[in-house]
């Protein structure tokens, strides 16, 4: 009876790899690199799945930690750029350092920009530029916080261009025209003398455009917020005071909900 567990090659016998064995070698390594892109592309959705989820329970930090995971596994991918750009700019609202917060807001700007660069006609990527440009405002001189404010318009407009229904965008465009409206005369005056102006801006369009962002999300609370303000700009008291108990009254769906409800309790005691 043959052995078959004791018979060898001259090779193998010799201590050198047969062809067999290095044959097997480089059949195992063609396998391995024909699922790489498999298992490479099932590691990239797991992590992006863990990403929402901590999004999703308000955990900026956890969120972008695992969407840069994501991005060093799937590099340049606008969709994973962007969501890294908003969670730097969420994590802002967990600190009180400003140098600290300038600066995050600073990197969400630079990934809001390589998400456009890499798909420059997605609204969403736009409308992040825009957020961060406005958020970044709040850190800056007065020349540069008139050019970011026409930033935060001109990617408004530019997001509302290509998707009408992007209830964001009319967001941002309804809480920018109430708060260039709401701007003194003084102050205006001086910003269109020294800086050159600001583009048309009213407490009307701002009711218009906010309403519109409600219509299309009823189900966030922020929208109602900023409602209730551009209401209370436009002279119209009874219909802010609504907006905001309406706003109030809605369960929490976003990571600013608490600070936009701080707000909308702060002008309903006022109101009283």
């Amino acid at each position: 009876m043959l052995d078959f567990h004791s018979r060898a090659t001259p090779c193998a016998r010799s201590g050198r790899p047969s062809r067999c064995s290095r044959l097997s070698r480089w059949v195992r390594c063609l396998l391995l690199a024909g699922l790489a892109p498999a298992l490479h592309a099932a590691d990239v959705t797991a992590i992006l799945r863990d990403a929402l989820a901590a999004e999703a329970r308000f955990d900026s930090r956890g969120a972008l930690a695992l969407f840069r995971q994501a991005d060093a596994l799937r590099p340049d991918d606008p969709a994973i750029l962007q969501k890294i750009s908003k969670q730097y700019s969420d994590v802002t609202a967990d600190m009180t350092n400003p140098a600290e917060k300038q600066q995050l807001l600073t990197q969400a700007l630079a990934y809001a920009q390589r998400a456009v660069a890499r798909a420059p006609r997605n609204p969403l990527n736009i409308l992040s530029l825009g957020i961060c440009y406005g958020k970044l405002s709040a850190f800056a001189d007065t020349r540069t916080k008139l050019e970011y404010s026409r930033f935060v318009k001109r990617y408004a407009d530019e997001a509302l261009a290509l998707d009408p229904d992007y209830a964001y965008a009319h967001h941002v465009l309804g809480r920018w025209n109430y708060e260039v409206a709401s701007l003194g005369f003084g102050t205006r005056f001086l910003v269109r003398v020294i800086y050159g102006g600001l583009p048309d801006a009213s407490t009307a369009e701002a009711v218009r455009q906010l309403r519109r962002a409600t219509e299309l999300a009823p189900e966030i609370s922020s929208h109602r917020v900023e409602l209730g303000f551009a209401l209370l700009a436009d002279g119209q008291r009874d219909a802010a005071r609504q907006a905001f108990e309406q706003a109030l009254a809605m369960p929490r769906r976003e990571k600013y909900d608490e600070e936009a409800w701080a707000r909308a309790r702060a002008a309903l005691a006022k109101l009283k």
